[in-house]
């Protein structure tokens, strides 16, 4: 059977496995699941922490401001 999702092989050190297979055990998933759902949670942390430095940047000092009425006219 053929599946719509991308497989993608990793090695983890042994506690790293452990503690995946304790979380899936708790969660009642398979560990494929749990290890895809702490991905897709990481990348999401990864893209906050992006988007903050460019935020970050955008509030430096020296930036223009610009008021409410300026931006939504």
């Amino acid at each position: 059977m053929t599946t719509i999702k991308k497989r993608v092989n990793i090695s983890i050190p042994k506690s790293t496995e452990d503690v995946l297979s304790k979380l899936a055990k708790r969660d009642q998933v398979p560990q494929a699941t749990k290890a895809a759902e702490l991905l897709r949670y990481a990348i999401e942390l990864e893209e906050d922490r992006v988007l903050n430095d460019i935020a970050a940047a955008r509030e430096a000092e020296g930036s223009k401001l610009l008021s409410h009425k300026e931006v939504w006219k």
